[in-house]
């Protein structure tokens, strides 16, 4: 009888924790979910705050439907539901499809405040994730709402944490929410300030910036410091970042460039068509791109790959046909030349206008090319990078057909001393039409590479003639490294202009230091050297 007492005492015992522990976790669910009828922010924020101190399994699942305007409520009976993705209600408590759905349903109302809240509340739930990421958005989260209610929930992640970038992330997202902390104390609060110079970004600058006029003068003067610092620190970056932007519209520029350098150069033709032929380049992509979509979605991330071949030869194709049809007939005759193909660029902007309309035709980036990644404060995206790395291969590869191949020796040779050239049995009518094609070729190229980064529209080469033809006079007439030097040195110039006097006066400072730089040297940086251009 003893040892049977002694059992259903200790039974009691536990279905008495049971009770305690369990149902008042569950009430504490179920009156917090009732807040959220009251339509009322500070109790949709009290909500928040206690669904996910709760610890119930669905508390997630209401507050991110709380922040996808997906949480209803109905105004009579004050019942709370769930709204999914296909338009059906469920139970904030069970995740099960509700029974009885009043018509009468009204979307929780959020403010900044909840949101704030919201944030917080999301990132001290999936602090201590299973996967990294998703503890270093919580960390990010936490950050920006710096709510003191997940500072217990940081110290937890941190004492488990164990990947050192998460970690990181933890511990200035900590600083954030002690730095606002007013019952902090002085010396805890001075070494969030110096987690927030470490972290060293706009976020940190501006939290830096908030802090209350009442704040301890220590504390004050520690920000005050700290601001200067990150100060400091950001405009070396941001020259930084000025100096990846220009070096990715030189590669731009390199690209539209280098095939008006060889024509020009060779051939002494000013082609004013030479952006039709990157605009046809950026229309093969899309006609490429579609036929994918259509007939084998699989093969998208590959567009590119096929596309680059084809609009070399198709531009290439088209160049050739414009040089024996037009430009073989006025030769030494620059200015009908330029009239010539000024004619031709606008009768090859309104076919492209015929064939598939005029406003701008989408073209989409393979997976590999989407997105971006960080080093330190500079910001670099995939395409721009990709661009960059694909220009330079076109430019060697250039090089080695100029270098290494027959054509190349005939086409220096054209460009060095026409008449001698001929009397040697070069062919030079040849070398003009093929010339002229590997232009217009790479031109095309350049246009799968604009692309991915500009509107595809018949207007499209427009937009980077005048550049071409600045990086090409700049550079030195015919000189592949002027090109590469000239399109480098004004991409950057203009990055570094653009934030002191604006895009339009930065582009009129640079046309006017190009015409004073031309007078000093007609030939530009690298002038070609031959008895045709000695003379």
């Amino acid at each position: 009888m003893r040892n049977r007492a002694l059992h259903l005492s200790t039974l009691l015992a536990v279905l008495v924790a049971l009770f305690v522990t369990v149902f008042p976790a569950r009430a504490d669910f179920e009156s917090a979910l009732a807040l959220f009828a009251a339509d009322s922010f500070s109790d949709t924020d009290k909500a928040v705050a206690e669904i996910a101190a709760s610890g119930h399994p669905r508390a997630q699942a209401v507050i991110e439907a709380l922040a996808d305007r997906r949480l209803m409520f109905d105004p009579v009976t004050k019942a709370v539901f769930i709204k999914d993705k296909d338009d059906k209600f469920l139970s904030p408590a069970s995740g099960e499809v509700a029974a009885n759905v009043p018509a009468s349903l009204e979307t929780v109302r959020v403010n900044n405040r909840v949101r704030r809240a919201i944030q917080a509340a999301l990132g001290s739930l999936t602090l201590l994730a299973a996967d990294p990421q998703k503890r270093l958005a919580a960390a990010a989260a936490v950050f920006r709402s710096r709510e003191a209610a997940a500072l217990e929930a940081l110290d937890e992640a941190l004492r488990k944490e164990t990947s050192p970038d998460v970690k990181v992330a933890l511990a200035q997202a900590r600083a954030a929410v002690v730095f606002l902390k007013t019952d902090a104390a002085d010396a805890e609060r001075i070494a969030a300030v110096g987690a927030l110079v470490a972290r060293g970004d706009q976020d940190a600058l501006a939290l830096l910036r908030s802090l209350p006029r009442e704040a301890p003068p220590a504390l004050h003067e520690a920000s005050v410091d700290a601001v200067a610092a990150i100060e400091r620190n950001l405009a070396v970056w941001e020259m930084g970042q000025n100096v990846v932007y220009g070096l990715s519209l030189g590669s731009v520029l390199l690209l539209a460039a280098i095939g008006l350098a060889i024509t020009f150069g060779v051939m002494g033709v000013i082609n004013m068509a030479h952006g039709e032929m990157v605009m046809i380049g950026a229309y093969v992509t899309f006609v490429v791109q579609e036929w994918i979509r259509i007939n084998n979605p699989g093969l998208f991330d590959w567009s590119l790959a096929i596309a680059i071949p084809l609009a070399f030869l198709v531009a290439g194709a088209v160049g050739v046909a414009i040089e024996r049809g037009i430009i073989r007939f006025l030769y030494g005759r620059p200015l009908e030349t330029l009239l010539a193909t000024w004619g031709l660029s606008l009768i090859l902007q309104q076919t492209v206008r015929t064939i598939f309309g005029p406003t701008n035709r989408e073209v989409g980036a393979p997976g590999w090319m989407a997105g971006s990644f960080e080093i330190g404060q500079l910001s670099i995206t995939y395409n721009r990078l990709y661009i960059f790395i694909f220009s330079m291969l076109v430019f060697a590869m250039l090089l080695f057909v100029l270098r290494f191949t027959r054509f190349g020796l005939e086409m220096r040779a054209v460009t060095q001393n026409r008449p001698m050239a001929a009397s040697m049995g070069i062919r030079t009518s040849r070398v003009d039409a093929l010339t002229f094609g590997l232009g217009s070729g790479i031109a095309g190229m350049a246009g799968v590479a604009l692309a991915q980064i500009d509107n595809v529209s018949p207007n499209l080469g427009q937009g980077y003639i005048i550049d071409s033809f600045l990086v090409v006079v700049f550079g030195g007439v015919g000189n592949l490294f002027g090109t590469l030097v000239g399109a480098m040195t004004l991409g950057l110039a203009n990055k570094f202009l653009e934030p002191w006097a604006g895009a339009v006066l930065g582009k009129i400072v640079l046309l006017v230091l190009i015409i004073l730089f031309i007078q000093k040297r007609p030939r530009g940086l690298f002038a070609l050297k031959g008895r045709a251009v000695e003379a």
